[in-house]
């Protein structure tokens, strides 16, 4: 185990910049081209651009142009990325050998803020052993455990509000998840430390597409967005591994709920998670676990907020506790308006998929945009529906937010679980109004409203009050059922 004792953080920090890079650290070795299923002939960089930048346009696009199989080429290269729309490509490519199906390869633009011990960056022995070592902190005990404070943040966030505001619903979501990140996962409650983690945390979710291919040129680090990105970096790591060290020497570590405190004491025969791994651990689920589920709220929000009809069974829901039916709410936004476009996999050896015959180097995964948009999947896919979620699950494959087979995203259940009690809290309070209209638009990784999903709120009277209607300029305390 490292000590930071010993060890200084910014030369781990500079250590994981220097050995982390997406593109890897000279020319990637060719990849057989014969054969692959069709796509443009477009230069490498605007393809490149389509796929990272504009997106909502360029997949579906290509899904008309050339069908339910087609090859796009991305740097460094034209590298070959193959992605399949239907649901029995997705199961091949999810229940394909993890020997032969590397995800970590896929994933590795994420390198350099994740760092090497990521659960979405390893592959074989190594995600194997992380992942039993961090699944007792998302079990279904573990969630029971995490609920009660994530309600109390939810509260108090929805506390604050006020009847008759507008504002960005994506703005409140952020720094709603960013809380229950730094106080449930992180178990943060020390308010100095919450100050000084929050921009920080922000500043490395807020990054363009950009930035994002700029880690892959070591050169551009030291001018302009780059720069400060890798300064951001620097200064979170300093924190994080201040929490780990201090926690480590926590007197009531073993009496602690949080995340943090769970997976320093995970692990048997000795075999612990060391400092790097807990810190690159925590800064995968702060960039997996809450940008996406708040852009899933602000769109929950949104889809609400533009029918009346559905805005009142979902309160209806809420009064009574109904938490099914919220995560059937809260699903339909998922599939409506994908947060992650793609979930990839780096072939190691040749594969056949969907008839094809691919080579080994190819990057290959089902687009989660088009099979959310299939309508032989989801019939009326353009319509927000939540009864596809009641009683029942879409068939197979055809709604995979989460990724799918033994990757499929470790806290899903947190997930689902931190958007129903959210949800509750606000539709137990407030109704909300869309204040016009929204679509995607790329930031980072991940697709968010572009303008913000803005909302009205409308004060729901208390339970026992006889008439709903525009309630007073004020907040109603949320009801919590059962409580």
């Amino acid at each position: 185990m490292t000590s930071l004792d010993q060890t200084d953080t910014a030369d781990l920090t500079a250590q994981r910049f220097a050995t982390m890079r997406p593109f890897g650290g000279g020319s990637p070795p060719p990849v057989d081209r014969t054969g692959l299923p069709p796509g443009p002939r477009w230069p490498v960089w605007l393809q490149s651009a389509g796929l990272l930048r504009f997106r909502h346009w360029f997949v579906p696009h290509m899904w008309r142009r050339y069908g339910d199989v087609f090859t796009v080429r991305v740097i460094p290269g034209g590298r070959p990325l193959v992605l399949f729309t239907r649901p029995e490509h997705a199961k091949e490519i999810f229940a394909g050998d993890p020997e032969v199906f590397h995800a970590g390869k896929g994933n590795a633009i994420l390198g350099p803020v994740m760092g090497e011990h990521s659960l979405l960056l390893q592959d074989g022995r190594e995600h194997k052993r992380a992942r039993a070592l961090l699944m007792p902190a998302f079990n279904g005990h573990a969630l029971r455990g995490y609920r009660g404070l994530v309600e109390e943040v939810a509260g108090a966030e929805v506390g604050r509000w006020r009847g008759g505001e507008e504002f960005r619903s994506l703005d409140r979501m952020n720094a709603l998840t960013l809380e229950v990140i730094l106080r449930v996962v992180f178990g943060v409650t020390d308010e100095h430390r919450l100050a000084l983690l929050r921009p920080r945390v922000n500043r490395t979710v807020d990054v363009s597409p950009a930035v994002l291919l700029g880690w892959g040129y070591p050169g551009l680090q030291r001018f302009g967005p780059w720069k400060r990105t890798v300064e951001n970096a620097y200064a979170l790591d300093a924190l994080i591994y201040a929490e780990i060290r201090e926690r480590r020497e926590a007197g009531d570590l073993t009496a602690r709920s949080d995340v943090l405190s769970r997976l320093i004491l995970a692990g048997n025969d000795g075999d612990r998670l060391t400092d790097e791994e807990l810190r690159d651990q925590l800064v995968t689920l702060l960039l997996a676990g809450h940008e996406t589920t708040a852009t899933a709220l602000a769109w929950t929000l949104h889809e609400l907020g533009s029918d009346p009809a559905q805005l009142a069974r979902a309160r209806e829901a809420a009064l009574a506790g109904d938490d099914d039916y919220l995560e059937a709410v809260l699903k339909e936004a998922m599939r409506l308006h994908p947060v992650i476009p793609m979930v990839v996999r780096t072939l190691m050896r040749p594969a056949s998929i969907g008839g094809f015959d691919l080579p080994a180097g190819a990057t290959v995964g089902p687009s989660i945009l088009l099979s959310h948009a299939r309508a032989d999947n989801h019939p009326d896919p353009e319509r927000f529906d939540p009864e596809r979620f009641v009683g029942h699950h879409p068939p197979v494959n055809t709604w995979i937010p989460f990724g799918g087979g033994v990757r499929r995203c470790i806290g899903a259940g947190f997930s689902l679980m931190e958007g129903v009690v959210v949800l509750r809290a606000i539709l137990s309070s407030y109704d909300v109004t869309a204040v016009g209209s929204d679509r995607p638009k790329v930031r980072n990784i991940t697709s968010v409203p572009r303008r913000g999903s803005r909302v009205r709120l409308t004060s729901v009277p208390a339970l026992g009050e006889e008439s709903h209607g525009l309630g007073q300029s004020g907040s109603v305390p949320a009801a919590h059922p059962g409580q």
